[in-house]
């Protein structure tokens, strides 16, 4: 048992090498350890994270989107999702590891948009009007053309030269510490993207290197009392933090107050997103901004732009020590739900595992989570639906066929949702898919889905 043990902490750790040959190799060798049941995966249950970042933008624990798969898999997560701020760099290996594990995923990226109707408002982004967390999510490949890949070529290349400016401000105020934005930051990074927490890691370990009393090196650009900064770097989590917090963020030597050029247009950014047939999603914070307290009126203007879903983080609105806040935040919470129902607006929700302390997945069970669980999965399953759809048949939400067949909104919602209980995660699926009829209208390809879901498919 030892030695298996050790065979597979080793392989695991292999999932989130840099080379994706190996990443590839080590699932196949875990698989296959499933397979001959040296590892016995948990029951599948309910359960719902589409909102994971890789490593391809920052992932807390350093993880592939491969070894994402495979901890839905060993945990027994039904659904599972990453999320990259700004690249799509992850999305065909993780939708390949799903459907080699049996997951059902989705993929998609994160970034910030402007929105000029909003722009004396602050939004989901504290402390810039105008500027909103904005998703694209259900892509079913990480390849782009057209406009689509010269608008996302722009937001990495938007992200990229933001991050130089902010190691260039951060050296001035750092010294004599500095680094190198390309030699000493983007090796910690698989694909040469690299966000505000890798600089923050590189900071850190350069100073070790360089600095020969680091306490007091700390203290002082942090502006922290010596015994609070010894305390602080005793938890490195803790200490990273402070560091973002303290240099990078609204009045830090880092920060750039972003203007109306600084992140693309919410337009173009949605219409890059369509245009790969994936899906614009709207991003929700809390609900307590001068922009969100107007939600209806957001919500409103940024289906016009061509949003068809909504993004929730919840554990960050119920999980709160405060009992005030809490209760502020979950009747926030029950309310922006009960408004995306009524504007049909399927819902994702997730961790984001970009930094220590968050959950790997959601208790839906909890007594605060528990009246939004079956909206919850009914928005994981629309999602997944939706993607297996368009991956294999190029007959997804944005698809003119399914626009033809359902013009609505919540038809096209109600489909997809059928789609995603019916349709098996791993190539089962995918040859049930191949088999429906191409001319098939939606009703039909449920009917000979139900017949053929798969293995295993749900009724």
């Amino acid at each position: 048992m030892t030695n298996n043990n050790s065979l597979i902490l080793n392989l695991e750790r292999q999932l989130d090498s840099f080379n994706p040959a190996v990443r590839i190799s080590a699932l196949q060798e875990l698989l296959l350890l499933v397979q001959n049941k040296i590892i016995k995966p948990l029951i599948i249950q309910e359960s719902v994270n589409n909102h994971c970042h890789s490593f391809f933008s920052y992932n807390a624990y350093g993880y592939s989107p491969t070894h994402i798969a495979w901890l839905a898999l060993k945990n027994g997560y039904r659904f599972m999702g990453i999320i990259d701020f700004d690249v799509l760099d992850g999305v065909d290996e993780f939708l390949n590891a799903c459907e080699l594990a049996g997951i059902r995923g989705s993929a998609g990226m994160e970034t910030r948009v402007y929105i000029p109707e909003f722009s004396e408002m602050e939004i989901n982004s504290p402390g810039e009007p105008g500027i909103a967390y904005h998703m694209g999510i259900g892509f079913s490949t990480s390849q782009t053309s057209g406009h689509a890949n010269i608008e996302l070529m722009d937001i990495r290349q938007r992200a990229t030269h933001r991050n130089m400016e902010i190691v260039n401000r951060l050296n001035e105020f750092l010294a004599p510490l500095f680094i190198d934005y390309e030699k000493d930051v983007l090796p910690f990074t698989p694909a040469g993207y690299a966000t505000e927490r890798h600089i923050v890691i590189t900071l850190i370990n350069k100073a070790h290197q360089m600095i020969s009393d680091n306490i007091s090196f700390w203290s002082e650009k942090l502006n922290q009392p010596i015994d609070k900064t010894l305390e602080g770097m005793k938890d490195e989590p803790i200490f990273q933090n402070l560091v973002r917090s303290k240099l990078m963020k609204r009045g830090g030597p880092g920060y750039i107050q972003p203007t109306p050029e600084s992140y693309p247009g919410i337009d173009e950014f949605n219409s890059a997103v369509a245009e790969c047939g994936a899906l614009p999603c709207a991003a929700w914070l809390d609900g307590t901004s001068s922009g969100e307290k107007r939600i209806e009126e957001l919500l409103g203007l940024l289906i016009e732009k061509g949003v068809v879903a909504l993004n929730i983080i919840p554990d960050r609105n119920w999980n709160i020590s405060d009992s005030q806040i809490k209760k502020t935040k979950v009747s926030n919470l029950y309310h922006i739900v009960t408004i995306a129902e009524q504007m049909h607006l399927p819902i994702q929700i997730g961790t984001e595992m970009n930094s220590f302390g968050q959950k790997l997945i959601d208790d839906l069970d909890i007594p605060e989570l528990a009246p939004l669980k079956d909206i919850f999965l009914k928005g994981a399953y629309f999602i997944y639906g939706h993607v297996r759809m368009q991956a294999i048949l190029g007959k997804g939400f944005q698809s003119q066929w399914a626009k033809n067949y359902l013009p609505s909104r919540q038809e096209r919602n109600d489909f997809f949702s059928k789609i995603g209980r019916h349709i098996e995660p791993d190539s089962s699926g995918r040859i049930a898919l191949d088999a429906v009829n191409i001319n098939a209208s939606p009703q039909e390809i449920l009917e000979q889905l139900k017949t053929n879901p798969g293995k295993k498919g749900i009724k």
